[in-house]
């Protein structure tokens, strides 16, 4: 087999499909001289919220200064305890320390990696505030269930949407089931800035007025602060590539979902498990991830033939060093610790051609059907 070099993931080729459009935006800043916030970051907010069908969408400068500001927003403080899953990104958990609040970690349901609704209940205690469901890899999380039990204990919801953008949960997009829902624009993500961004989605109206005051030094007029604040806006270049990008997300989105789907019919017959899309969700595929055992040798033999590979992610949350303190020990989450150790991110991106999933494959094929130690002939 020849080696075809596959990335996981290739910005370069989005970057060439839109290189005239993005520099025209950034063109229109530069003569407008509008760095910080301005009129692109406001377009692109008014953009991003009529595609999620909400009154708000607050821009910001990064997925993390974005949960960081809603977790505020919605009253959340020093002593408080906010439930996040145990297999995310260190920002869900972050952004509730960032508060003075505590992280109380829940196990994922095995099916689709996202938290395990069931096991919400017990973790829930007179302390506790809210709960933040993360779309994690790009398919929504129960949230009818979710919603039923921040309901029936008094419990606000913040959605982390940092991975699912355009996703669905029965045909609604995520980010509008909670009080809010935070996105980042990491340029790896389904929509990327050209460095660091994010977003509040929401309806409600107070969380959107102290959303814009937080983000801008506690300020909606210059110089008069109101509280203190943080310097949490966006860049004006961001928000032109942005708005650029969203014009284009539902079909990279289609792409994505069809590189997904050429996935399973050529990896269907091997010894891993694939991703399951729930009947009642879009999948938007940030990441494909695949279960194996074994995953050190199969990651080895895909690097060596060019196959670019992800962890997402190798430790959970109670396991890391910055929350030790919190009193978790090894087993305390089996579900999650089981996935850690077998979970294996393969290549994806709008631009995937079935030649580089092809490739993917037939070298994951040859590590899987190798009895470890065999030569090569």
């Amino acid at each position: 087999m020849a080696n075809i070099r596959v990335p996981m993931v290739d910005l370069k080729a989005q970057y060439a499909q839109i290189r005239d459009e993005i520099h025209d935006a950034l063109d229109r800043v530069m003569a407008d001289t509008a760095f910080v916030l301005g009129k692109a970051v406001e377009e692109f907010e008014q953009a991003f919220a009529a595609h999620h069908q909400a009154k708000h969408c607050v821009a910001t400068s990064s997925g993390t200064s974005a949960l960081h500001v809603a977790l505020l927003a919605m009253g959340i403080g020093p002593g408080d305890e906010v439930i996040v899953p145990v297999n995310t990104f260190i920002a869900t958990a972050e952004a509730v320390s960032y508060c003075g609040a505590k992280p109380v970690f829940v196990d994922m349901h095995d099916e689709d990696f996202c938290i395990d609704p069931a096991k919400i209940p017990a973790a829930i205690t007179p302390k506790t505030k809210a709960i933040i469901p993360v779309h994690l890899y790009g398919q929504p999380a129960e949230m009818d269930e979710v919603l039923a039990i921040a309901a029936e204990h008094g419990l606000m919801v913040l959605e982390d949407c940092a991975q699912a953008h355009d996703a669905e949960y029965k045909g609604r997009k995520v980010g509008t089931f909670g009080r809010a829902g935070a996105f980042s624009f990491y340029p790896g993500k389904n929509l990327g800035a050209y460095g660091e961004g994010g977003a509040i989605v929401t309806n409600d109206d107070d969380i959107a007025a102290f959303a814009r005051k937080a983000r801008h030094h506690g300020s909606s007029k210059r110089y008069h602060h109101d509280f203190v604040g943080y310097n949490y806006r966006m860049h004006g270049f961001q928000g032109a590539v942005l708005g650029v990008k969203l014009k284009y997300l539902r079909e990279w989105t289609d792409q994505r979902r069809r590189a997904a789907a050429k996935y399973r019919e050529v990896l269907a017959d091997l010894p891993l498990v694939l991703p399951k899309e729930k009947d009642h969700v879009r999948h938007v595929y940030h990441l494909f991830v695949v279960r194996v055992k074994d995953r050190q040798r199969i990651g080895e033999a895909l690097w060596e033939h060019g196959i670019d590979y992800g962890i997402h992610y190798p430790i959970p949350l109670h396991l890391t060093g910055a929350y030790e303190d919190l009193g978790y020990s090894e087993g305390g989450f089996p579900v999650a610790e089981a996935a850690a150790d077998e979970i294996l991110s393969l290549p994806m991106y709008p631009e995937l051609s079935k030649e580089a999933i092809g490739s993917v494959a037939s070298w994951l094929r040859e590590a899987l059907v190798r009895p470890t130690g065999a030569a090569e002939g």
